[in-house]
């Protein structure tokens, strides 16, 4: 049985059955048996179905962001903002454009030779979602899988298994058969044993360990295997910005949303040493303005961790930062009800905690946090910056803010990640592909790249 906790109080909300390796086998034959069924409904009946299922999140917001905020912890305005982005951005993408991008493209035509290409659906995917944006992360790969033909076992997390539940509740309801998609509940036990069925396909958002297992375990199998992992996400601050506080605003939005939980969380930052000292005042001010406390309440900004387990790790990466001569400028540590009256006792909450004085040898700088802290360091030169924002295995997303373009894109291009920021930052965007590089992945979602990473491309050569 799984025990769903409501990591705002650490009360329990429900007690759900988990799946067995009997009832993921006659889930995984459903969908193996129903494939071909789903992948010879039009597709302009698939783009009705998903559109619809659109609407229904809209239509059913409120409720879906309670959920969300219940069992993940996220504040509420947050989660009704990830419905409405996935809903009215990325599935209204996905929606209109699929179909382009899956059209038999004509590479070839003479009068001796027709060629062309035609992208024909993968199969029977398994898709192992992460928790910090469940309905993001799941549509990602949901929506496009779906439009393109394939059918879909969904394991949501199991911080999240409710709305795993209710995102198939709609899909049903929208008219996604059940033979198209399932939906297996359960933690790692769970997840190990989707590993041992015949996938076409596996895609993954979560840490880089549990990444690497998932593609040693499936690398006999010859079939792809998409990870989207961890990141250590760097940030520079050139001297030229001429507005600091709208700076200011953003990098810390980028360093503390979803309170600091998101791979693409700012984690480090680099100030020049012109306006090193102003910006770091503005940003410690900044912060200490984030109300924490009841994610239900609409004026919350930082609710708890969703992972009781991660405070721990957080404490240490403070303490070794401490001990090797970092300074804390706010917060710190686990927050209490003693001193934070907003906040619910038995909750996993970690104050907003700013640290300076930190060097490339502090975990804290170098070990993904995954929580509501960043360290803040000094430099002197676009090269001491751009060295010390490469120093890191991982590679997800990279910005520098500046008001010369030309200047903060030659630091960019020399980074090895697979997106880069200028003036913005945890910014994720249907028209443009998602991936990491390094420790931080491998393959591609979102995009016409993410739409046919989905497919099997077949190449027609006919002689006239």
């Amino acid at each position: 049985m799984l025990k769903i906790i409501n990591p705002a109080n650490g009360l329990l909300i429900k007690t759900i059955e988990t799946d067995t390796s009997e009832s993921l086998a006659h889930k995984f034959n459903q969908l193996k048996n129903g494939k071909k069924d789903w992948q010879n409904v039009p597709i302009t009946d698939r783009i009705a179905i998903l559109t619809k299922w659109k609407e229904l999140l809209i239509h059913h917001k409120q409720e879906l962001a309670s959920i969300l905020t219940q069992e993940m912890g996220k504040p509420i305005k947050q989660a009704l903002a990830e419905i409405e982005a996935i809903a009215n951005i990325t599935t209204e993408w996905f929606c209109k454009n699929t179909q382009r991008y899956l059209m038999d493209e004509i590479v070839h035509d003479t009068n001796e030779w027709y060629e062309k290409i035609v992208y024909e659906p993968k199969g029977v995917i398994c898709h192992i979602s992460a928790w910090n944006y469940p309905y993001s992360v799941g549509a990602n790969v949901i929506v496009p899988g779906l439009l393109a033909g394939n059918a879909i076992m969904y394991k949501p997390s199991e911080y999240t298994t409710l709305t795993g539940l209710k995102i198939q509740e709609l899909f049903y309801q929208a008219g996604v058969p059940q033979s198209a998609f399932q939906i297996a509940i359960g933690a790692q036990p769970v997840g190990e044993a989707l590993l041992s069925l015949p996938f076409d396909g596996y895609y993954f958002t979560g840490s880089s360990k549990t990444g690497k297992f998932i593609y040693e375990k499936v690398a006999n199998k010859l079939v792809t295997c998409e990870l989207e992992m961890g990141g250590k996400d760097p940030v520079y601050i050139c001297e030229d910005i001429k507005n600091i506080d709208e700076v200011v605003a953003v990098t810390a939005d980028g360093a503390f949303y979803n309170t600091g939980q998101s791979c693409c969380s700012v984690e480090r930052i680099y100030v020049h040493e012109k306006i090193y000292d102003d910006y770091v005042r503005r940003f410690v001010q900044e912060v200490k303005r984030y109300k924490m406390g009841d994610p239900t309440k609409d004026d919350t900004y930082l609710g708890p961790l969703s992972r009781q387990q991660q405070l721990t790790v957080l404490e240490k990466q403070v303490k070794d930062a401490v001990d090797k001569g970092a300074t804390v400028l706010c917060g710190g540590g686990i927050a209490t009800v003693q001193h934070q009256p907003q906040i619910h006792a038995g909750g996993y909450f970690f104050e907003p905690t700013v640290l300076v004085n930190v060097t490339q040898n502090m975990s804290v700088m170098r070990e993904e946090s995954f929580g509501p802290i960043v360290g803040i360091a000094k430099v002197a030169t676009d090269t001491e910056a751009c060295s010390l924002m490469a120093d890191t295995e991982y590679g997800l997303t990279a910005a520098v803010f500046s008001d010369n373009q030309t200047r903060a894109l030659k630091i960019l291009q020399q980074l090895e990640v697979g997106t880069i920021y200028h003036n913005c930052c945890e910014r994720v965007k249907p028209w443009v592909p998602w991936s990491g590089r390094k420790q931080s992945g491998i393959g591609h979602v979102l995009s016409s790249i993410g739409i046919r990473a989905l497919t099997k491309p077949k190449a027609y050569q006919f002689k006239k």
